[in-house]
């Protein structure tokens, strides 16, 4: 065997559909060591063709495999996108696993994301949750109008931070209580702390706030699970954030 590679055994969990029951499978496979996590999945399917394996090619999500989009959500023995801090599943390296190891490999696990298929599962209550209310619709005119308005750089760097959440839905498989609130809490952050996304905060958070209770998400106590396994490492001050302009909205409203 190669010193650049290394022997595995894969429990990846098999699910054909939607309220199907499902199981873990096992498997071998062979992969180099400079492989993504997703590149020795690739590996695995076409292992998988090639031997007309009853159950096919594992089903999994991926788009961009830069660590932008998100879509590559997997739990890695147990942890939301694998071992790595601040990393996802396709940045992930198999230059992280041993000789021999097993891994084993299933889908995010909340009421709110059900399985669709193996490792697939349906985060669409994300983007209900956003367009609840996670937009401006004040008219900023165009991009030199837009920059004509000054922001403080702290503020703005803040905002940037919370901004920079992928909703992946790490955060919500690594909750003990399936919450949504990291999530959610990013999304009103990084508007409600832009001048031009405070005129309507106060709506937007109630909104996006009762969405999110009706999507089925749990309710946050505090773990800090979702912080820790976050691979844009969003902090959990958004959710105070958050807390405070919902108390805030609710106690000014005239509903």
């Amino acid at each position: 065997m190669a010193h650049d590679e290394i022997n595995l055994t894969l429990n990846v969990w098999r699910q054909s559909a939607l309220n199907r029951k499902g199981g873990y499978k096992q498997y071998k496979v062979r992969v180099n060591t400079h492989m993504s996590f997703l590149e020795m999945l690739d590996v695995l399917n076409e292992q998988l063709i090639s031997s007309k394996d009853a159950d096919g090619p594992v089903a999994f999500e991926h788009d961009c495999r830069e660590g932008i989009c998100g879509a590559c959500s997997l739990v890695i023995n147990g942890r939301p996108h694998g071992p790595m801090q601040g990393t996802t599943t396709c940045q992930l390296h198999m230059r992280h696993f041993k000789e021999g190891e097993v891994i084993y490999i299933e889908p995010y696990r909340a009421k709110a994301f059900p399985v669709m298929k193996d490792l697939v599962v349906d985060r669409s209550s994300f983007d209900r949750i956003i367009q609840s209310g996670g937009y401006i619709s004040v008219n900023t005119g165009g991009t030199p109008d837009g920059n004509a308005i000054p922001v403080e750089k702290d503020q703005s760097e803040t905002a940037m931070d919370a901004a920079a959440c992928i909703g992946c839905g790490a955060c919500v498989a690594a909750c003990p209580n399936a919450a949504a609130m990291l999530f959610t809490s990013a999304k009103v952050s990084h508007l409600a702390l832009l001048p031009q996304g405070q005129v309507e905060s106060q709506t937007r958070v109630k909104r996006m706030v009762a969405q999110m209770d009706k999507e089925g998400f749990g309710l946050c106590s505090n773990v800090g699970a979702c912080e820790a396994e976050c691979p844009k490492e969003i902090s959990i001050d958004n959710i105070a954030r958050m807390n405070r302009n919902y108390f805030g909205a609710i106690l000014s409203s005239n509903d």
